[in-house]
């Protein structure tokens, strides 16, 4: 099973950024997908943010010219750049990565963590 451990969240202001890390026990090279999905109480999960194997990168309207996703291979980390923030970007964010596993694949998610964006 692969281990995905998110680190980096906080309290920051409107308008200020932040750096979020996914550190992953298994190679995140053999990923079909990694990703940053983000959820507040009362609403679904949401997508923010996923690169593919090939490197392409996708990411919410909500985000896009804000938000950044890389990955590091020799780390074998994920990570979200968040420019700009707004108090809507609040939200317990975590990792996620979308793997092989025989003729199918299977997802790991990490344990989260919090971003607040508050004045």
């Amino acid at each position: 099973q692969v281990q995905l451990v998110e680190s980096g969240g906080g309290l920051v202001q409107p308008g200020g950024s932040l750096s979020l890390s996914c550190a992953a026990s298994g190679s995140i090279s053999n990923a079909i997908t990694m990703g940053w999905y983000r959820q507040t109480p009362g609403r679904e999960r949401e997508l923010v943010a996923t690169i593919t194997n090939n490197g392409s990168t996708n990411y919410a309207d909500s985000v896009k010219g804000r938000f950044t996703i890389s990955r590091d291979i020799v780390k074998n980390t994920v990570y979200l750049q968040m420019n700009s923030l707004k108090p809507e970007d609040t939200a317990v964010y975590y990792c996620n990565g979308k793997f092989p596993f025989w003729t199918t694949t299977t997802q790991y998610w990490g344990q989260g963590t919090q971003v607040t964006v508050s004045s």
